[in-house]
């Protein structure tokens, strides 16, 4: 079952904080993703610190850098299982590949990224997760809108009027780095922060 990201918080609270609902028992909310390596990471958490400070920016700071594969969804504790194993499944067909920053861009006026060159082995990573979790029962909504691979800095609750001051600041800005990626990672929010809780390794 899908519900919008401004509630899941709260969502999260209310379970927990029944004494009848163990937090095993609660609907849990997992998102795929290519986890950046940890050095790079540093580096774009720099920026989201930056934002933070001095617009009041956390969300992005709740996950580590990364390039979504599946959105958020909500499903069962106990499909976990299977689902990391049919991550493996996808992983074992794809061999590891290199990916390349290219700058910052933004989705005006509310959420400004890093961006990512276009990749054609990133792309099918993304049409055979999409295409084999569409057969699955774990509730993962297929998106119809184009794949835009992208690694953020500031979203949700960036306001207008701090993105319109934000963005002169990053528009121009060079940032050009490359990475190996080499596995699906999941990520799982426990009711604060997103958290990585396996990640499936590619073939080679």
């Amino acid at each position: 079952m899908q519900r919008p990201a401004f509630v899941r918080d709260v969502v999260f609270s209310l379970c927990l904080q029944q004494n009848s609902f163990a937090e095993s028992e609660c609907m849990q909310m997992f998102f795929a993703a290519i986890v950046l390596p940890d050095s790079l990471n540093e580096k774009i958490l720099a920026y989201k610190k930056w934002m933070q400070e001095k617009y009041g920016c956390r969300v992005a700071l709740k996950s580590p850098a990364h390039i979504t594969i599946v959105p958020p969804f909500w499903t069962e504790p106990a499909n976990k299982e299977a689902l990391q194993q049919d991550l493996q499944t996808i992983s074992n067909d794809i061999t590891s590949f290199r990916l390349q920053t290219d700058g910052f861009s933004a989705f005006k006026p509310r959420t400004i990224f890093v961006a990512v060159k276009e990749n054609e082995d990133l792309r099918q990573v993304k049409k055979t997760s999409d295409n084999f979790l569409h057969q699955t029962n774990y509730g993962i909504k297929i998106e119809t809108r184009p794949f835009h691979p992208h690694i953020t800095i500031a979203t949700r609750d960036l306001h207008k009027k701090d993105f319109a001051e934000a963005w002169p600041h990053f528009e121009n800005k060079a940032f050009e780095e490359t990475f190996e990626a080499t596995g699906i990672s999941l990520l799982k929010h426990n009711g604060r922060i997103w958290e990585v809780v396996f990640t499936s390794r590619f073939a080679g």
